[in-house]
């Protein structure tokens, strides 16, 4: 063999091993110095919590001052694949209404979650479904062909012959 078919074929090599490693990005919350499992229930208050973790990456809607959520997930993307996620973190942090303090942390991760059938937004609609031959083929032979001045679409003329 060649030197220069070994030197081919080694980078060739690697080449497609490089192309098999994934690429991996990272969404949402990035803890830098403190995780939310840290947050210690009692002592903890909406302040500290701010100040150690920052704003929250969502708000509960109905209770935006009592729950917190700092949500971090992990994708990972193979060459010409969809993206697959291999981590989710999701932290959640209640608080008391009154006086401000945690009363309750919660770790939820990727086995936790669960798929939800979205609504297609399709309204159903009363009768039966025509198939395409009876939609083409429907309309032949109930319009009645214009007999009178009555029968014409407005401001059209019959024509004279």
């Amino acid at each position: 063999m060649s030197v220069a078919f070994r030197v081919v074929f080694l980078a060739s090599a690697a080449l497609a091993a490089a192309a098999c490693s994934p690429q991996v990005s990272r969404h949402g919350f990035q803890p830098v110095d403190v995780q939310p499992a840290d947050i210690v229930v009692g002592t903890d208050t909406r302040d500290t919590v701010r100040a150690r973790l920052g704003s929250p990456s969502v708000v509960s809607t109905f209770e935006p001052d009592a729950v917190w959520f700092y949500i971090s997930q992990t994708t990972a993307k193979y060459t010409f694949n969809l993206p697959e996620v291999t981590q989710r973190s999701v932290t959640q942090i209640t608080f008391d209404e009154s006086t401000g303090r945690v009363i309750g942390v919660e770790n939820l991760d990727l086995e936790d979650g669960r798929q939800v059938a979205f609504n297609r937004r399709e309204t159903p609609t009363r009768g039966r479904e025509l198939t395409v031959i009876e939609q083409l083929l429907g309309t032949v032979g109930r319009q009645a062909l214009p007999g009178s001045e009555e029968d014409l679409p407005p401001n059209q003329r019959r024509r004279q012959e």
